[in-house]
């Protein structure tokens, strides 16, 4: 998400956020992908899922690292309990956001949900800047932004999945439009693989930051 926004901050100056995060279960290591695996085998060639609390029966305490079964599901947390109800998850979205855009008192707000997809995360984006912004704007800074894709095109089915996004790079966006309330807002769709622009892949871009300084 931060690829995408530090693009669109330097240009228009980023005011507030909110934000919702849809988690995939790689997010929680070894443990999250092979819960979702057992929990699919069994459900799979079932009716589960058209009544209220048979997929819990069907997977009983075969939850793993989640709170409740994330199969045929969607589990709004992720993360421990912090204050006032706030997950870690959550919190961390807040702070690491604030800290990477240099913006301390940025309001942002967040909604950590895991998903039944194994690997790479997905977000709904509400960003509203310092001035009015257009859609033919952000685009083209997108379409320009490194470690960017603009992959939006509704007409044509063209979207940022996390089918199509895994195992790449970069990060995906689409679904850019203006708030229909709020013309210094805007509203974005982002897919990234969690697991290496999330992870191994920033890594080897710091390492090679501090080969070249050094």
């Amino acid at each position: 998400m931060i690829v995408a926004l530090g693009a669109l901050h330097a240009e228009f100056g980023l005011r507030e956020l909110v934000v919702s995060s849809y988690q995939a279960v790689s997010g929680a290591g070894h443990a999250g992908v092979r819960t979702l695996r057992e929990q699919l085998s069994l459900v799979a060639g079932t009716e589960l899922g058209t009544h209220p609390g048979d997929v819990r029966r069907a997977v009983g305490d075969n939850t793993g690292p989640f709170a409740e079964p994330v199969v045929l599901n969607v589990v709004p947390w992720a993360g421990s309990l912090r204050e006032d109800g706030w997950s870690s998850e959550e919190m961390k979205v807040r702070d690491e956001t604030r800290k990477i855009l240099g913006l301390a008192s940025l309001p942002v707000a967040v909604t950590c949900v895991r998903v039944p997809v194994v690997t790479t995360h997905s977000l709904t984006v509400h960003a509203r800047f310092e001035g009015e912004v257009t859609v033919d704007q952000a685009r083209e800074i997108l379409a320009t932004a490194p470690g960017v894709v603009l992959f939006d095109n509704p007409a044509a089915g063209e979207f940022p999945t996390p089918a199509d996004v895994v195992g790449t790079d970069p990060t995906w966006v689409g679904r850019v439009r203006r708030a229909l309330d709020d013309p210094t807002a805007l509203e974005l769709f982002v897919c990234g693989d969690n697991l290496r622009k999330g992870a191994a892949l920033n890594t080897a871009q710091i390492a090679e930051l501090l080969a070249v300084g050094q």
